[in-house]
């Protein structure tokens, strides 16, 4: 990758960011043939592109909200997803345990054209079921007054596994991605139009001035920094960050297959029991956050929202000690004209921004909607840089590692690629040593993600290539030393390089524990 830039002058479309929206738009440019460029400042996914409720939905609070078009195009791009990246998606069925009659009524009705919506990509219809069988689907539900149930399914994935998959995606399609390569400055021409940018390699510190036809800014959250050096007026900003978080806790609080959705809180918002990787993930929370960062921290008053609301619909009630993982993500929102205190109003709808420099910013949007949204940038690109017009591709484009086979012995998400972390394993042997007693992720998971998968930190393995960071933060933490020694033998690094290693992803870990 880092041959790549050097030795190219001039690219057609240079993206910054490579969270979902930088790496779809990485993909759909590649694969029409465009001569594509991606930086990442950190890692893939390091932002709110790891840290999202793992599901691939319409949205069902949106078709409450009367937001039919976000649901309509949001569904038939969870069809696609499905169809795309088989290994990655899972149909799951949601219980909506209703504790009044009325209730039942309202979302059988509502869930019906959900149904009907998601057209000839549905994954399933929805049900209303009586309190005995519902009971029967989550054992651990409140049972008291509870009336009926009803069943719906939806599409699950692991969001940063797919933003790995997507940039081997884009470079198989010969693009140019590279992560822990920060944008530092934007570059114009006389006519004070944009012509690239320049960027600092965060390894060797190296800086290279990168020049494009066209560049679109990804970053999210962080977009507008990037609008900011673009030249922008501060008033004009327009992504508002609102903070989800998620606790992680074991599975024994919700046996079985089946989610749990609590479509209405005090807050407003609706609360999900989602069992993922062998555990539950609970959440989320909405809450307006000025200034964003790589590591948002949850509030406290967050952690017992969300432990006080399961509590009062689980028999078992999940307390504070019961936490294996507590992970904070940012939402992108495109805010509205005045009010913007009011994150859980503000649509999850994206806008394609065009600046004066010629510099096309996506902003807001949501995962399962990531296809549509880098194929309108791309659409928009090839209209205002003059590119030779191409056809979209990604509509029925396999995604790197898309398999309907079932690999075993943890390895399923991997689909394709499966097959090469047991030859490696075949080769040698010693890599089958697990990296915690407690979780099946092997030695030959960490060397894969460092030969295949551009993992360059302990941090990148840990948290994104394996999820261990987010499923027990004790457990990760425990690791570090393991994972940190092997991957430096892969590296060649020394040990100066795995104590710092360990000591920033103890650091960083932490915020992940909840005392």
């Amino acid at each position: 990758m880092l041959q790549s830039i050097k030795q190219n002058t001039e690219w057609d479309v240079l993206v910054i960011g490579g969270g979902a929206s930088g790496l779809g738009v990485a993909v759909d440019a590649a694969s029409r043939g465009y001569k594509t460029v991606l930086f990442e400042g950190v890692d893939f996914a390091k932002g709110t592109s790891s840290r999202s409720t793992k599901l691939v939905h319409g949205g069902v609070r949106y078709l409450a909200q009367g937001n039919i078009k976000l649901v309509i195009e949001a569904l038939r791009e969870r069809g696609l997803l499905a169809r795309n990246a088989s290994h990655l998606f899972k149909s799951l069925d949601f219980v909506i345990p209703n504790y009044s009659l009325w209730d039942g009524a309202f979302y059988g009705i509502g869930l019906k054209v959900y149904d009907l919506l998601s057209g000839r990509l549905s994954i399933g219809k929805s049900s209303l079921i009586g309190s005995k069988k519902t009971l029967s689907r989550i054992p651990t539900l409140r049972p008291d007054e509870l009336k009926s149930g009803v069943i719906y399914r939806d599409g699950q994935f692991d969001d940063s596994r797919l933003a790995i998959n997507l940039a081997q995606t884009a470079v198989d399609h010969g693009a140019t991605v590279i992560n822990h390569m920060k944008v530092i400055d934007v570059i114009k021409d006389q006519h004070g139009r944009l012509s690239g940018v320049k960027v600092r390699d965060q390894e060797s510190a190296q800086e290279l001035e990168i020049n494009s036809k066209v560049v679109v800014n990804a970053t999210g959250v962080f977009a507008n920094k990037i609008l900011k050096l673009n030249g922008r007026k501060k008033k004009a900003l327009k992504v508002v960050p609102s903070q989800g978080i998620h606790l992680v806790v074991d599975s024994s609080f919700l046996p079985g297959k089946d989610a749990l959705m609590i479509p209405k809180t005090s807050d407003g918002r609706v609360l999900f029991a989602i069992p993922w990787h062998n555990k539950v993930v609970l959440g989320t929370t909405d809450t307006p956050i000025k200034k964003p960062i790589y590591e948002p921290i949850a509030f406290d008053k967050e952690i017992d929202f969300i432990l006080q609301t399961a509590g009062k619909y689980l028999t078992k009630k999940p307390l504070r000690s019961d936490v294996q993982s507590v992970f904070a993500g940012l939402r992108p929102l495109v805010a509205p004209e005045g009010d913007k205190s009011n994150t859980k109003e503000i649509s999850r709808g994206h806008q394609v921004l065009i600046s004066e420099s010629g510099l096309l910013s996506i902003l807001g949007g949501k995962w399962t909607t990531y296809r549509k949204m880098a194929e309108e940038v791309v659409d928009t690109a090839i209209k205002e840089a003059g590119l030779e017009p191409k056809p979209c591709k990604t509509r029925n484009l396999a995604i790197h590692g898309n398999s309907k086979e079932i690999h075993q012995n943890g390895l399923a998400i991997y689909g394709s690629d499966a097959k090469g972390i047991l030859e490696l394993e075949s080769n040698r042997p010693e890599l089958k040593e697990l990296i915690h007693p407690d979780y099946g992720y092997r030695l030959s998971q960490v060397v894969w993600a460092v030969q295949y998968e551009m993992a360059r930190t302990v941090e990148d393995v840990l948290a994104r290539r394996i999820r261990l960071l987010f499923l027990d933060a004790a457990a990760a933490i425990e690791s570090v030393e393991k994972v940190a020694g092997c991957m430096a033998k892969e590296m060649q690094k020394d040990k100066t390089w795995i104590n710092r290693q360990c000591e920033t992803f103890k650091t960083m870990a932490e915020k992940y524990v909840v005392n």
